[in-house]
């Protein structure tokens, strides 16, 4: 009878007569109605669910675009191909090996608690608890580490160790750590399996990737730029630094720009569901939308507390007002509050921006003391400021917050500093150092092999003249005028500024932009 409608005439003329049977009936329709509504309601939810994480998807995704528009306008000019090449090959031939190899890796259940060994290329998906839209989010953030290793040795790669590098860390590495902290089977997972045991009664909470993602990716970039060495002329004969400014601080910002909007995707998406209820039914607050704004909050307040205190703490150095550093200063206060932005207050998330900028400045002078040259402070961004916010997240954690993100565990330890003792802390210092002696046994060894193997570095020559014009026939930018009968040699060319004569790419640029 589920296949009847519902209305008030068919169901009065049922009640209105008598006899046992027709009452029998009577209930019959009015249980398998109401059986039906809440089947639909179901499928209602799923469906806002997954709708849900594929706009979550999206924003995750559009990052990339923010990396690329940041990379290129913090290299060169004569790198830009080379960098925004190097991009788009992160999401491609990461599409591929994460399909292939990295999601059964990371999230194949049932499994152990050090690797996954279901759904190798989506084999068996969709599954319950495992449908499309949830790879494609996990894959926009296994791509978002690789995007951060390429900044940290951009201008001096050769192409190929990129191909390699990208794989085996979308495809391997990146899976491994995310099994460990985001699989209900991780042995270090804040929301295992109820019938497993939590790591010091509690697991550690990175909710969106401090540690998985932006500190597995700052330190592969940290070993790859330590075993490559410096850019020529990054340093002079006494070891002092030499500006090599990126050419276009205007996709500097626009990359920004990119990142913090794509940003809203990455923290409050990994909530992965959106129609759930923490409290009784109709209350308008006391739901997991409600948490989802509060995620998208403290995200915005850690990130512009970050990028105005570097504003104001770089000035007191320089004596500049210097939107690069502001910029950066932004994506660090991100990166910072990625591991606790669900499970925080947002003046917690003020404090958190305000430490992250000064960790960033503090990693960005090591660097220059001990002559180590990344780019776009991707090491120094995302493994300083990821560390810090993985500390973050065991300091101020509110009960309340933790016992929402992560249902029923009652009872389980929260922030130190919010009275919730020291074991989530304890927790998330494991998650720190594995991370951290993980990704250096893979990525350090596989840098140091393409450096033997002289397939890591470009020649100084190379390096001299811009990867465009040796490993890419040519520059992203065309300094010249079309010729105007279209058969000279620069024939065709996309007209952007008139000179008289080429600049050789070899010689030391005299101004303040380095092409």
């Amino acid at each position: 009878m589920a296949d009847q409608t519902c209305s008030i005439s068919g169901l009065s003329a049922l009640l209105s007569t008598a006899g046992s049977s027709n009452a029998t009936g009577a209930a019959q329709y009015i249980c398998s109605q109401l059986k039906t509504a809440a089947l639909i309601t179901a499928d209602l939810t799923t469906a806002i669910d997954a709708t849900f994480l594929l706009f979550s998807t999206y924003l995750v995704f559009a990052m990339q675009l923010g990396f690329a528009m940041l990379c290129a306008g913090s290299v060169r000019a004569k790198n830009t191909l080379n960098i925004m090449l190097t991009n788009v090959l992160d999401a491609a031939a990461g599409a591929l090996f994460y399909y292939l190899f990295g999601f059964a890796f990371a999230f194949g259940s049932p499994s152990n608690g050090f690797i996954g060994h279901h759904f190798f290329a989506l084999k068996s998906v969709p599954s319950p608890g495992f449908d499309y839209p949830y790879f494609l989010f996990q894959w926009a953030f296994a791509i978002a580490a690789a995007g951060i290793t390429s900044g940290s040795i951009a201008e001096r790669t050769q192409f190929v160790s990129y191909l390699i590098y990208s794989s085996f860390l979308t495809g391997f590495v990146y899976p491994i750590v995310s099994h460990w902290f985001w699989s209900a089977d991780g042995w270090a997972a804040a929301n295992r399996n109820p019938n497993d045991s939590l790591l010091f009664g509690s697991g550690a909470i990175d909710f969106a990737g401090s540690g998985v993602v932006h500190m597995v990716g700052g330190i592969a970039g940290l070993w790859a730029a330590l075993i490559e060495g410096p850019r020529i002329g990054r340093f002079d004969h006494n070891g002092q630094p030499v500006a090599l400014r990126g050419h276009s601080a205007t996709l500097v910002v626009l990359g920004s720009f990119m990142l913090w909007f794509g940003w809203y995707g990455f923290n409050p998406g990994s909530f992965v569901t959106i129609a759930k209820s923490y409290g009784p039914v109709g209350s308008p607050i006391n739901g997991q939308w409600s948490a989802i704004g509060r995620t998208a909050v403290t995200t915005t307040l850690a990130g512009c507390t970050s990028a105005l205190t570097t504003l104001f703490g770089k000035r007191l150095q320089t004596g500049h007002w210097n939107v690069i550093d502001v910029c950066n200063g932004l994506l660090g206060g991100f990166a910072a509050i990625t591991a606790g932005c669900a499970v925080v207050e947002p003046w917690a998330a003020v404090i958190c921006g305000f430490v992250a900028a000064w960790v960033l400045i503090g990693f960005n002078r090591l660097a220059e003391r001990f002559q180590y040259d990344d780019p776009l402070e991707a090491a120094q961004l995302h493994g300083g400021c990821g560390s810090w916010g993985v500390l973050f997240a065991g300091l101020f954690a509110k009960k309340e917050f933790v016992e929402e993100a992560y249902p029923g565990r009652p009872g389980r330890p929260y922030g130190l500093f919010m009275g919730g003792g020291g074991r989530l802390l304890a927790a998330n210092v494991v998650q720190m150092l594995v991370i951290a002696g993980w990704v250096s046994a893979t990525m350090g060894p596989l840098f140091f092999f393409l450096h033997k193997m002289g397939l890591l570095r470009i020649s100084a020559e190379d390096e001299l003249a811009g990867l465009d014009l040796t490993n890419h026939g040519g520059g992203a930018y065309v300094y010249y005028d079309e010729d105007a009968s279209g058969g000279g040699s620069h024939g065709g060319g996309f007209m952007m500024k008139g000179v008289n004569s080429r600049v050789d790419p070899r010689l030391t640029p005299t101004s303040s932009i380095e092409v």
